[in-house]
């Protein structure tokens, strides 16, 4: 199994920002509904019970997303062992008892994430952790003691976790170690703490191995250079050996093992271009079988010669990448999902006996037959000579030729991905067909400061926020006009958390640079984001202050002020739409009021969506669709694209609008058929 996965009304914009013509997309292409994109898929995240004998997914209940069940062999047996009825279930997975499903639930995208478990055998469903605000986290689960899982609880003190055994059968808790200011544990199968992390004030790390009496010693020490770089994330058989990604002594993130008892240290994959991304380990012998890297494509290594022709037969099974997704104890069977970038993730159920993969399903059939467009992965020079691997989307017919460049320049939109500690991937991106599908080209740009290319690459955004983080947004859209892709005067950026944040910067550190600006939870002050971040970031600050920046100096409070959109949002002047959760524990509601209160007061339009039942992002398809349909309103209005009417995408979704909504066609009129 995988072990580690290393978000009308504005004239004063001036004429020239009027609606363009429809930009060049296949007459014969039509417009993919929100609903197929956006919608619950039909089946995903398929899974093996550890013994082998049925499967699992989530699947819609009543248009709500719930863990289904079925024996190997007849899906067509398949039932609903979950019943949540608001938010949906989106992580799930099996215990090792093979008659147990645990899940994880919020409330409202509060992210204090509560554990169930279900019974298949009586189908009783029993919550593990019933604490009001008190966040949940799955430490880890093991064959050895199938009964019981390792949970953390900061129930004793909101920043800290503590690790709790939780019996599956009778929901008793035991407490197995307080947290006297860790950021983190290591366990073995047997459930024994075997390292501590914590973080030091100058942004490094220090790991610590369990010692007699319960304390604490030193093991590894991590520069801050390396602190997001460098992680146990596993142990052999015995627990006496840890698994590591490593950047000490190298750029990249190598994948190590190293004797607790020693500390000696083995090097058994490096790639001089891309970290360590993923790691196979054998579901009981808790061997290294495969790694992965990703610079712009995922590629696998294999380590255990016992799974090399699994892997041969696998690549060939259909188009795309592979990811193991379930295996049983015994690992004769396999669940296996292959994405591709121009179709939907398709499931198998892999007999490694006779190499036989037997297709199951895909997440949506819907898209079978339609005009999806391929990722293109790219390489773009930064002005300063870092390579940002970016990956680029073109509308329908406008590359007869495939060579990824259209045959004339179209609208853009520059998509920002969130973190900013993250990247992006090749792979099937819903927000990427969408536009495309709808005109524009879509640039998903790894900034300096994204992960996943190595320590250099990485650390080169510290202190960066809207500067060379942000100058290399602007070098991405620079070469995309450079090499005839976008039209200067049509492009648009947009982004979820870090994304809304570069979107708010790209409008007021770079005004006239954009046609249109789209945040989503985006923070407008970085002092008062991190003023205001949850209490178990709290053993982490360090990792802020050095990365962002100090908000405990005078001094430091102005460099932070100096880099926060909020300060400068005299300064816009594009059309801006803004999406928020109301119950964001990361980037909270303020950050979205309080621009929009001071583009209010400069008399500066912008149309503000509000979801009082979401969080870090809408988790809910009825809010994802219906903040969707505005923003294809949106970006029609000012890119000139496609778009689908708004129509009835409101349905069941909580969106309000406290600012701006005749800003956008269709949203005044969506909004009262919604009433």
């Amino acid at each position: 199994m995988r072990t580690r996965q290393f978000l009308c009304g504005l004239a004063l914009f001036g004429a020239a920002l009027a609606v363009a013509p429809v930009p060049v997309v296949a007459a014969d292409a039509p417009l993919i509904p929100r609903e197929v994109l956006f919608g619950n898929p039909e089946r995903a995240g398929v899974t093996i019970s550890p013994d082998g004998t049925r499967l699992a997914w989530r699947a819609p209940v009543d248009g709500v997303m719930n863990v289904w069940v079925a024996p190997v062999g007849d899906l067509a047996a398949a039932k609903a062992v979950t019943h949540d009825k608001s938010r949906g279930v989106r992580i799930y997975f099996w215990a090792r008892t093979s008659q147990h499903v645990v899940y994880l639930q919020d409330r409202g995208g509060d992210e204090n994430w509560r554990v169930y478990v279900v019974d298949l055998a009586s189908g009783e469903e029993k919550d593990l952790t019933p604490f009001e605000g008190v966040q949940a986290r799955i430490e880890a689960v093991s064959p050895r003691t199938p009964d019981e899982i390792l949970i953390a609880l900061n129930d004793r003190d909101p920043q800290l976790h503590d690790l709790h055994r939780v019996n599956l059968r009778t929901g008793e808790r035991k407490l197995v170690l307080q947290n006297e200011g860790y950021a983190g544990f290591s366990v073995d199968d047997d459930y024994r703490v075997r390292l501590a992390q914590r973080f030091l004030p100058d942004g490094g790390a220090e790991i610590l191995k369990a010692a007699e009496g319960g304390a604490f010693a030193p093991f590894a020490a991590i520069p801050a250079a390396d602190s997001l770089t460098t992680a146990p994330f596993g142990f052999d058989k015995s627990g006496d050996v840890v698994y590591m990604v490593d950047s000490r002594d190298r750029d990249t993130a190598a994948l190590t093992k190293t004797d607790l008892a020693t500390g000696k240290s083995e090097v058994l994959h490096v790639d001089p271009r891309a970290d360590v991304a993923d790691v196979i380990i054998h579901p009981t012998e808790r061997t290294l079988q495969a790694v992965a890297t990703n610079y712009l494509r995922e590629e696998w290594k294999v380590l255990d010669p016992s799974i090399a022709a699994d892997f041969e037969t696998l690549a060939k099974v259909t188009r795309g990448e592979f990811a193991i997704t379930g295996r049983t104890l015994d690992d004769k069977l396999w669940t296996v999902a292959f994405v591709q970038d121009a179709g939907p993730v398709t499931y198998y159920l892999y007999d490694r006996a006779s190499r036989k993969a037997t297709y199951l399903f895909s997440n949506r059939p819907a898209l079978e037959g339609l005009p999806l467009v391929p990722m293109h992965a790219r390489t773009i020079p930064a002005r300063d000579g870092l390579e940002l691997v970016s990956y680029l989307s073109l509308p329908p017919g406008s590359d007869p030729d495939a060579d990824g460049v259209p045959a004339q320049p179209v609208p853009m939109v520059l998509f920002v991905h969130g973190g900013p500690w993250s990247r992006d991937v090749w792979g099937f991106n819903s927000y990427h067909q969408w536009l495309a599908n709808r005109g524009y080209a879509v640039l998903a740009v790894n900034f300096r400061a994204s992960t996943g290319f190595g320590k250099a690459f990485l650390n080169a955004g510290n202190r960066e926020w809207a500067g060379k983080m942000h100058d290399d947004l602007l070098d991405a859209v620079d070469w995309a006009v450079a090499k005839k892709i976008a039209d200067p005067k049509k492009v648009a950026i947009m982004g979820g958390s870090y994304g809304g944040y570069a979107t708010l910067v790209g409008l007021t550190f770079t005004p006239e640079k954009f046609a249109a600006g789209v945040d989503i939870v985006g923070p407008s002050s970085l002092a008062t984001l991190l003023e205001s971040i949850p209490p178990y970031w709290a053993p982490i600050l360090s990792v802020f202050k050095q990365r962002m920046g100090e908000l405990d100096t005078e001094e430091g409070r102005k460099f932070l002020d100096a880099r926060s959109p909020l300060f400068k949002a005299d300064k816009i002047q594009r059309p801006l739409l803004i999406g928020q959760g109301a119950n964001d524990p990361r980037v909270k509601q303020a950050e979205s009021d309080q621009i929009v209160a001071a583009m209010k007061t400069k008399q500066i339009p912008v149309t503000y969506v509000l979801f009082p039942d979401e969080g870090h992002g809408f988790a809910r398809p009825q809010n994802s669709k219906a903040f969707n349909a505005v923003t294809e309103a949106f970006l029609a209005q000012h890119l000139g694209g496609r778009f689908e009417p708004i129509g009835d995408d409101f349905t069941g979704s909580s969106i309000q609008v406290p600012e701006g909504a005749a800003g956008v066609p269709g949203l005044e009129a969506g909004l009262a058929a919604k009433k």
